[in-house]
């Protein structure tokens, strides 16, 4: 089971999307009259008029099953998992609707709920994305479902709006992660693929904690897109990257050049250091010490007394 978080604007908009065609079904709901697509929407808008400044009070999730799952699932268990989906995620108290599409070849649900519960309090989402990822892995080995085999398998001709996006920063990740080595030429390669790179620092420092990318004036999170493509996950993906190409260097003249490649992005330098420079200006020097000028005259002087001894 795997679902896909959305926040919007518009009760009206979502659940005419969802209704307003013939194989769609209710099959659970909350504090809404769900027999009448008008009566719906008049009665979320008027428990959303209890917390007028949240502009975003749509939540709708879609969860969806692999097609290997069909004969395993039922109308109950399609309701049941998407009850405790909610209760796992946090969405108590409100107003939802459970809606079942047949015109896909997996089995999915779209689940519409207002982020203004029924005392007037806002239901969160703070890192919904991660949290809900959790919970379909947990739901999906707990149950035996399918277990997808990655973003390789995603039909890319499939997808739409943001998700299309995404996966295509995700496929331009992956290959320029591949043979980077520097934060430099991760820009230069994204740019290239009209994809920007935004860098979040700590408040009032010039110390990185935080990217994200951005397509088509869409922003995403870089761990929102893939674990492996966070700030510090990259970060230590270059360096992995930069000691490999070093390691294959055969002149010095590479080592310079990726060294001065570095420093030409200052904001590097708080995320990598110097880099080889630094390493080699810690290392310890080879040069032989200069030989003590009082050598010759400490080894003479035994050799003076011994002398007058045997004159003696």
């Amino acid at each position: 089971m795997i679902a896909k978080v959305i926040t919007g604007k518009s009760f009206g908009g979502c659940v005419r999307y969802l209704l307003e065609r013939e194989k769609s079904f209710v099959l659970d709901s909350a504090g809404v009259r769900d027999y009448d697509i008008k009566a719906i929407i008049a009665d979320l808008n008027a428990q959303r008029k209890m917390r007028p400044q949240l502009g975003n009070a749509v939540g709708h999730t879609v969860l969806s099953w692999s097609n290997e799952d069909r004969d395993k699932l039922s109308i109950e268990k399609m309701v049941e998992h998407a009850r405790e989906y909610m209760e796992k995620m946090g969405i108590k108290n409100t107003q939802y609707l459970t809606v079942l599409h047949t015109d896909k070849k997996h089995p999915h649900v779209h689940i519409v709920y207002n982020r203004v519960d029924n005392d007037g309090k806002t239901i969160g989402n703070f890192n919904h994305w991660h949290k809900s990822r959790k919970v379909c892995r947990e739901t999906t080995e707990r149950y035996g479902y399918h277990l997808g085999k990655g973003k390789a398998k995603v039909n890319r001709q499939a997808l739409r709006g943001n998700d299309r996006l995404r996966y295509a920063i995700h496929d331009a990740l992956k290959s320029i992660m591949a043979k980077a080595t520097t934060w430099k030429q991760v820009e230069t390669m994204l740019a290239r693929q009209d994809i920007g790179i935004h860098y979040k620092y700590r408040s009032g420092t010039n110390e990185v904690q935080g990217i994200s990318f951005e397509k088509d004036g869409v922003k995403f999170k870089g761990s929102a897109i893939d674990r492996k493509f966070s700030f510090a996950s990259m970060k230590k993906q270059l360096s992995h990257n930069r000691g490999t190409e070093i390691s294959q260097s055969t002149t010095l003249a590479d080592q310079i050049r990726e060294v001065l490649g570095q420093q030409e992005h200052r904001s590097e330098e708080y995320e990598t250091g110097l880099g080889l420079l630094g390493d080699l200006l810690d290392m310890p020097a080879s040069i032989e010490p200069e030989p003590d000028p009082t050598w010759r005259r400490k080894k003479k002087k035994p050799e003076e007394e011994k002398s007058r001894g045997i004159s003696r």
